[in-house]
């Protein structure tokens, strides 16, 4: 649905964009996270074409966006749909007027965009609400106006640039799950800005993350979390800090899928001659499937076959090993 290639945005010196690359496939929720100033909000400006892009492309749908201009810009952005951090809703309009913008825009007769604009306040479970002015709504209720207004023109995209981080947690969630069910429903694919690791927890399939403008990891958001050296997982899942004591191995493991319910700990310990200490851990599910990681303190005679176990199984270690180097029973390649 977007195919972006080499695309690159300076600013005078400044190169808030630089060489970004990325296929995201019709009816995926990716994400893109990155602190402030990393170029988050500079991709999705050149995405909807309110910032020209210095060089690279940009492919919506199969139409060439930074090819465009004029009027056949203006149709083009009406495929893509855009909900922004502070709703951007006007307040001497209720909720239904707002809504209703883009159907005035585009020539829609009185009849046609009061049925739309019911369809759309059901949709996002706002019926009732279509009288009241933004100040007479929540902070949630403002966005899902936001969204709504978003899709009037069924777009193919819905771009998200921080729609939920003015929002409380018990709101976010529930916007969130909105726009969950909008791209299940719909086959929408959105693209969702984000600084917040949670938000990629909860909705995204897949992300990539943004570092002064450069792209320093990306994939789906379930396998990344299953990799313990990804920033993603050291995230997730934040690890304390341990020294290992001599003659011991300090093992970082992350699994997913069917091997985390295996019983891997009780299987060390009774086939292994070693001693498993857990120091940490935790479980999250994520994209519908379970993904952990433990922090393991190991010692004993069949430390190095253990952690060839683990590999066979398939599953990510990390260690850090607290013996001298002539006491080292795993060598680097375990």
């Amino acid at each position: 649905m977007i195919s972006i290639r080499e695309l690159r945005k300076q600013y005078g010196s400044f190169v808030a964009l630089e060489s970004f690359s990325e296929d995201i496939v019709k009816g995926e929720i990716f994400g893109v996270i990155g602190q402030s100033g990393a170029g988050k909000s500079t991709l999705i400006r050149c995405i909807n074409r309110l910032e020209k892009p210095t060089s690279g492309s940009i492919v919506v749908d199969g139409q060439d966006i930074t090819a465009l201009s004029g009027p056949d810009l203006r149709r083009a952005r009406r495929r893509i749909g855009m909900i922004f951090q502070h709703f951007n809703l006007l307040s001497s309009r209720t909720a239904a007027e707002n809504i209703a913008l883009p159907l005035e825009v585009m020539g829609y007769s009185r009849l046609k965009r009061k049925a739309r604009v019911e369809e759309l306040l059901s949709l996002v479970d706002l019926e009732g609400k279509g009288d009241n002015y933004p100040a007479q709504l929540s902070g949630g209720q403002k966005q899902r106006v936001g969204i709504a207004r978003a899709l009037a023109a069924n777009p193919k995209v819905l771009l998200s640039d921080e729609a939920t981080s003015a929002l409380d947690p018990q709101t976010t969630r529930s916007i969130l799950d909105l726009l969950k069910n909008l791209n299940q429903q719909m086959g929408l694919t959105i693209l969702l800005i984000t600084h917040d690791m949670g938000v990629v927890k909860h909705i995204c399939d897949r992300v990539a993350i943004l570092e002064r403008g450069k792209v320093v990891e990306q994939g789906r958001v379930v396998d990344l979390a299953a990799q313990p050296s990804s920033r993603l997982a050291q995230d997730f899942f934040p690890r304390r800090q341990y020294h290992p004591h001599p003659g011991t191995v300090l093992a970082t493991i992350a699994f997913n899928g069917t091997t985390a319910n295996q019983p891997i700990i009780n299987t060390l310990i009774r086939q292994y001659d070693i001693e498993v200490n857990i120091l940490n851990g935790s479980v999250e599910t994520i994209g519908g499937e379970s993904v952990g990681q433990l922090q393991l303190e190991l010692s004993g005679a069949d430390v190095a076959s253990a952690l060839e176990y683990l590999h066979r199984l398939d599953i990510a270690v990390e260690v850090e090993d607290g013996r001298s180097a002539s006491e080292q029973l795993v060598d680097s390649n375990t």
